[in-house]
C-alpha cells in the first residue's frame, strides 16, 4: 500500500469522530495503510491535498460526492461505502471518472436481521408500552391487552430474500413461525428446506397471508414506495409492517393513514424518509431519555399504532405516534 518514495496514499474522510466522522476506533487500522485527509484539511489547501486523495472512505454517506468533488481530485481510484446501500450515489457519474466503487455488502447481515427479529418480538410483544407502564409513578395495574399478540406459529412474509433476508428466516425458524418470501429469483429448493420458507411468486399472496410483513430490500427505482396504499390494504388488519431496508421503499403517509385508520395493526421502523422524521401536523412527537446508545446497526421498535424509532446518533427514544381522532 505504500506509495513510491515511502508516502502512503491519502484517503479522503468527512472527518474523524463527531455525529459524521469516521469512528476513532478504526484510525489506527486507516493510518497503518493511509494518509488520512479529513474534508476540513482538503478544503483548507485543496490545491496541495487534491492530488495526494487515491481514496475516499465514506461514512454515514459523508462527504457527499458530487461532480464537483471528482473533478478536483485527478488521483482518485476508489470509493468504499462503509455500508452495504448505495442509493446515496450517482453510480453513473462515479464510473464516468474511471473510479471504482466498494461496499460491505455482508459486513452487517447478522446484525441487520437482528435488528429486524428485535424489531417483530417488541412491536408483537408491546415492549416499549410495557416498559413506560412499568416505569410510571401511578402505575397499579396492566390491561390484560397490552400482552400483544402471539410470534410462536405466526406467519413472518419477508419481502427480499437475500443474504439479510435469509438470516432473517433463519432466525425466525427458531420462533416455529412459518415462513413465507418473495424475491426476485427464487431460492434453492435446499435452502427453502433448511429454513422451512414457502416461495410466492406474487407478493400479493405474501403480503394477504402474512402476519408480519418484513421488508428487505435495496432501494431503486424498482422499489421506490414498494409498499403503498394497495398494498397495504392486502394486508390483514391485525399485521405488523417492519422495514429494515429504506424510510422510502415504504410510502410514508399512506403507511400513517393505515395506522389512523386501523388497516394494519401497527409498524416498526428502523429506517423512515426522511431521517429524522419531520414534525408532521398528523403527528404527535416526544422524546424521552434511554440508558445506553444504540449497539447495533439501528434499534427502533414500534408501538401499538404508531411508530417509534431510535436515533442513530443520539441517545433518545423518539417515540412518533399517529393520533387518532
Amino acid at each position: 500500500m505504500i506509495m513510491g518514495g515511502g508516502e502512503l496514499p491519502g484517503l479522503l474522510v468527512n472527518e474523524i469522530g463527531g455525529i459524521h466522522g469516521i469512528l476513532h476506533g478504526h484510525v489506527a487500522l486507516l493510518k497503518k495503510h493511509f494518509y488520512l485527509i479529513t474534508m476540513k484539511e482538503f478544503l483548507e489547501n485543496r490545491k496541495h491535498m487534491s492530488k495526494k486523495v487515491q481514496a475516499i472512505y465514506l461514512w454515514w454517506h459523508k462527504p457527499i460526492i458530487d461532480r464537483e468533488l471528482l473533478q478536483s481530485l485527478p488521483n482518485l481510484k476508489v470509493i468504499a461505502n462503509s455500508g452495504v446501500g448505495m442509493d446515496h450515489l450517482d453510480l453513473k457519474l462515479v464510473a464516468s471518472f474511471g473510479v471504482k466503487m466498494a461496499n460491505a455488502p455482508y459486513a452487517v447481515s447478522s446484525s441487520t436481521a437482528d435488528t429486524g427479529m428485535a424489531l417483530l418480538l417488541a412491536s408483537a410483544r408491546r415492549l416499549v408500552e410495557g416498559y413506560h407502564v412499568a416505569i410510571s409513578p401511578g402505575m397499579e395495574y396492566c390491561e390484560a391487552d397490552l400482552l400483544g399478540v402471539e410470534v410462536t406459529g405466526a406467519t413472518l412474509g419477508i419481502i427480499g430474500m437475500g443474504s439479510i433476508g435469509y438470516k432473517i428466516a433463519l432466525r425466525a425458524k427458531a420462533f416455529e413461525m412459518n415462513i413465507l418470501y418473495h424475491n426476485r429469483t427464487r431460492r434453492k429448493e435446499q435452502e427453502e428446506q433448511a429454513v422451512g420458507a414457502t416461495y410466492c411468486e406474487k407478493i400479493d399472496s405474501l403480503l394477504q397471508q402474512a402476519d408480519f410483513v418484513m421488508v428487505v430490500v435495496s432501494l431503486t427505482p424498482q422499489t421506490h414506495k414498494l409498499i403503498g396504499k394497495r398494498e397495504m390494504e392486502l394486508m390483514k388488519p391485525t399485521a405488523t409492517l417492519i422495514n429494515i431496508s429504506r424510510g422510502a421503499v415504504v410510502d410514508q403517509e399512506a403507511l400513517v393513514t393505515a395506522l389512523q385508520t386501523g388497516v394494519i395493526r401497527a409498524a416498526a421502523l428502523d429506517v423512515t424518509y426522511p431521517e429524522p422524521l419531520p414534525r408532521l401536523p398528523s403527528l404527535l412527537i416526544s422524546q424521552k431519555p434511554c440508558q445506553s446508545p444504540t449497539r447495533g446497526r439501528r434499534h427502533p421498535c414500534s408501538r401499538q399504532g404508531g411508530i417509534c424509532q431510535r436515533q442513530p446518533h443520539h441517545c433518545l427514544w423518539l417515540e412518533v405516534c399517529v393520533k387518532v381522532p
